[in-house]
């Protein structure tokens, strides 16, 4: 159940370091962040629901 928040908080991290790497400014590091953390809370849902339709 966890999945999708872990993959919701590693796509924020990693969204924030990569408009910083680019010399983003705050609202890009956000707009990055929320992005991110969008596309890696899905892939969790993904995750989850493959998980427990294979061991559940």
């Amino acid at each position: 159940m966890i999945l999708p928040l872990g993959g919701l908080l590693i796509g924020a991290l990693l969204g924030a370091f990569r408009a910083k790497q680019r010399g983003g400014k705050r609202a890009d590091m956000a707009q990055w962040a929320a992005v991110f953390g969008m596309i890696g809370g899905v892939i969790g849902m993904f995750a989850l629901v493959i998980i427990s339709r294979m061991y559940g």
